[in-house]
Order: C-alpha cells, then structure tokens, then sequence
C-alpha cells in the first residue's frame, strides 16, 4: 500500500498534522521511535519548566482571542483537549506536556517504537526502511525537530558535559567553578539552576545576549531564566564573558583550562580555569536517517533543511517539514520554532497540501467588494485573530478582489502569496500584524525615548509596537501600504482612527483598480 502522507515524529506538530488529515480521510500514517508522544518534551527542558505561557483567564470567552495568550494548545474543535485542562499554572512542567499530547494523541494512526533508519527517494515515491519494514509514500513530512545538540568547532570539545546529559542535581556542583558555554535558554536555565551551590558561574558565548522582552522574538533569553544576571551586575562571583572558547583542556589536578578569546577588550587570550565545562549551544536537525537520493539541502550552520514558502525541501520534490524545523522560514524574527506559531504554519501546510495534491482550493469566504465591507471584516478579524497576532509578519489574511467581487482567505503565508500559491499575481489586500522596522533597538522602558501616541493615526506607519499593516499587492508587487495606529489595548475599533482611515484608504485602491462598484460613493 502506498500512503498519501508519511509523517516523521509524533510531538506536537505531527499530532496536529496528523489530526487534519485524519478528518479529511486521507491515508496517513505517522512514525515515532519512542513508545508515547512528545518524547522530546519527556527529557526536555531538563529542569522541567516551559518557558511558553498558558494564561488562563483573559477576560474573554471567545477561544480563538484567547489562543493568544495560550501557548502551548495544539489547534482542535475539542475543548477537552485545550491545554488549560492539564495545567493552571503560568509556566507549566514539562510533564504537564507529555500528558497533554498523549491525550491528544489517543485514535490518531501511529506507530510506537519505529525508528526510520533510511528515507530514500525512488522515482515518485519514497521509501522509508524502519528496521523491519519498508513503507511507500508519495509525499513525506519530517515533523522530529531539531533533535540532535549543537556541538561548536571548539579544540577539546569533547571534554565538555552536555546539556542533554549533564547533571540536573545542583548538589553535584557545590563550591565548584563551572563554565556554560552558550547565552541561549539552556545556558541560563542551567545557570539558574546552579546559583545557590556552585562556587562561580561563568556564561560565555560570541554573541550579544538579545533579550526577548525587547526583540520580541520568544527564542531570546526570557525574563524567567534570567535571574542570573542579578547576580553579575550586583558582583555576586558570577559573570557573562563576551568572546569564543578556542581551546578546552584537561588539567593534571581533574579540572580544566580553557583559552579564551574576549570580543571587547586588548587582551587577545586568557586562560581560566574550571571544575566542570558545560555545552549550552541549541541544537541542530538530524539528517542522518536520509539517502543521497532525498537529502535535503541544509542551511544555518546545518542546523535546518532549507524550505520553499510551502515549507518543501527546495531540491526534494514531496519532501515536507512541520514545526519547529519551519523556523528556518523566519530565523529568529517569528515563531515557527514554537508551539504557539508552528500550530499555525501546520495549519497551513495542510491547506498548502490540500490545494495543491487534492484540488481544495484555500479556504475563503465571499464578501461584498465594497470598502465598507472590506474593511468591516479586517477590523474583526484582526481584533481577535491568534494566527497574525502570533506568526507577526508571516501569516496574513488576503481579500482577493476580481471582477466586482472579494474573497478573504485568513492565515496565508506571506512568502507563498508572493510565490503564486493563491495563483497568478492576484491584485489582493494583505493584512497582518507587525511590530515596526528598529522595534528591537528601543527600551520599552526608557521613558526618556520619545515614542509615537496611542491612536496616533497620522503617525501610525512610525509605530514601533505591534500593529495591523495593510498592503495592495498587484501585479507581483506592494503598489501602496497602510499603517492602523497602535492601541494600548490592541482594540482597533475607534471608528475615527481605525475603521474610517482605513476605509478611505481601501476607496482609493479599489477605485485604482476599476474595483469598486458604483454605490460606493
């Protein structure tokens, strides 16, 4: 038998693909090497706390707002399998986790224990060699993450513990001088962690440390692991070292020397040494289990397999990817690498599939080509939208406008509009959510910094918080661009600074366009 899909790893993004594709009837199977799913998330992160928020009260009842603040929900009808109902707490354990994707797994079509050790590509068809079994498929989706540690060029690197292995008990580290290599997540969750027993902490990387509340990007360190550095700045023994590890070595006394180079300062070398040296680095796709015949193209330092706006490998042909390996698509400036994004871009995979392999066109709805009308459901759309509100810049709802008549389509890809996917150069208005372009070089804190007004709709397009943005695409390219003032509240509904710009601004386009019908003024 040969499958329509073959889906690679059951953690979140494979359940939610497979979930889809079950209620379309379309013959599917998905392979896991562990005995439940969500295996990553059963070692992961290891000291057991989610860094994704599960807000439970928002003040609404309507679940699509409310899947804003709700980061960790997979996409689902079923409001037993909303993840509030597994965890009240703001920042869940990781167990909390793996009891929710196996609920949500419970009569999805999966095999446990299946290791793929081979995917290879015959013809159309693709062959996947589990051990003890061959499979047929004409279209895979590799949904396990990036499941293998980043390991740097570093001499001596193999001296290092690792943070997949690593002792997560902070009494093994007691008066001890430890160095994390690494600024991410991981290296301070693990600094963290080891701040009331270890002797001196030292965190060291090449790169600045980027802080989430002010990029915006949730990968950045986040506020809830970054306790450590109170304990450099206010001189606690602990510090952040700026330059690269070159070289790591075994001392005749058990610890380690290791040279290292500062970014900021004359002195070029300075050797330190330590009890303990750990690898906080991230981590990379494993594209071991892949024939020459299918293996797809790598980029990022080899960390992603590089996709197409319809998240395809780019040199083979029926190879997808889902989740956290989307972020490729939006390195470090969305959320693909998450839950609270890839659900999204899962979401939009299977629309991507099902217009281009079953003739289902994406879905929209028909609305009057007026500018009143238009504009009408942009505004409640984006007052209550999580897909543009999370996938910032990446996803946004098109109204395409034809012959006196629109039709809105919500959560298309950006990229994929650009690449023809709603067909050939459509003359379409495209909203999404953005923050402005230097949003990541202000303090949100320094009130000396002059910012644009709330409801300032003159100055709209200088905003720097996130905001809706409505663009003309014609002919293959952005011909005009309309900015809503920001809102404290993210309520675009004052009809004077909201609804009635905008609306002009749709009047002018459309009439532009010989589109706008002959009662609208």
């Amino acid at each position: 038998m040969t499958l329509d899909y073959l889906i690679i790893g059951a953690g979140p993004a494979g359940l939610q693909l497979a979930a889809l594709l079950e209620r379309d009837g379309r013959e599917h199977l998905v392979l896991e090497a562990g005995s439940a799913p969500g295996t990553f998330f059963s070692r992961y992160p290891r000291h057991r706390q989610l860094i994704s928020i599960n807000k439970i009260w928002t003040g609404s009842d309507d679940p699509e707002f409310n899947l804003r603040s709700d980061w960790n929900s997979l996409l689902t009808d079923d409001p037993a399998l909303l993840f509030g109902n597994f965890s009240r707490r703001y920042f869940p354990d990781a167990d909390d986790m793996v009891r929710y994707l196996a609920a949500f797994a419970e009569g999805l079509r999966i095999r446990y224990d299946t290791r793929v050790t081979r995917i290879a590509r015959d013809g159309d068809l693709f062959r996947v060699e589990t051990g003890d079994d061959t499979l047929t498929a004409r279209r895979v989706v590799v949904a396990t993450g990036v499941s293998q540690l980043y390991v740097p060029p570093i001499e001596g690197v193999d001296l290092a513990e690792r943070y997949d292995t690593v002792s997560v008990d902070p009494d093994d580290f007691t008066n001890q001088r430890v160095l994390i290599i690494g600024k991410g997540n991981s290296a301070f969750e693990t600094a963290d962690a080891l701040v009331g027993t270890a002797a001196v902490i030292h965190v060291a990387g090449p790169h600045s440390i980027r802080l989430a509340w002010q990029t915006h990007y949730v990968g950045h360190l986040r506020a809830v692991n970054n306790n450590f550095l109170d304990t450099y700045q206010l001189k606690s023994q602990n510090a952040v070292l700026d330059g690269t590890v070159e070289r790591i070595a075994r001392r005749d006394d058990g610890g380690y020397r290791i040279d290292f180079r500062y970014a900021r300062t004359r002195e070029s070398i300075r050797q330190i040494d330590y009890d303990r040296v750990i690898l906080c680095t991230g981590f990379r796709f494993d594209a071991g289990i892949f024939d020459p015949s299918a293996r797809p193209d790598l980029v990022i330092d080899d960390r992603f397999p590089e996709q197409t706006s319809s998240f395809e490998s780019v040199n083979v042909p029926g190879l997808y990817f889902a989740g956290t390996l989307t972020q490729q698509r939006d390195f470090k400036r969305s959320t693909n690498g998450f839950i609270h994004g890839f659900r999204y871009g899962v979401r939009a995979l299977h629309r991507i599939l099902a217009a281009r392999h079953h003739g289902t066109p994406w879905p929209s709805t028909t609305l009057d080509a007026t500018p009143e009308a238009i504009t009408d459901a942009i505004i409640a759309r984006i007052n209550r939208t999580s897909a543009l509100w999370q996938q910032f810049g990446v996803l946004g709802d098109v109204v395409v406008v034809s012959g006196g008549t629109a039709r809105y389509h919500e959560e298309v890809p950006v990229a994929y509009l650009h690449d023809g996917g709603l067909g050939p150069e459509p003359f379409a208005l495209v909203t999404t959510l953005e923050y402005g372009p230097d949003h990541d070089q202000v303090d949100p804190f320094d009130i000396t910094v002059p910012r644009i007004a709330e409801n300032d709709a003159a100055h709209a397009h200088d905003a720097s918080y996130l905001h809706p943005v409505v663009r003309v695409h014609r002919g293959g390219r952005v011909v005009a661009t309309h900015h809503l003032a920001e809102n404290l509240e993210n309520d675009w509904n004052i009809p004077g600074v909201h609804q009635q710009p905008l609306a002009l601004f749709l009047k002018g386009v459309l009439a532009d366009a010989g589109d706008v019908p002959s009662d609208a003024g």
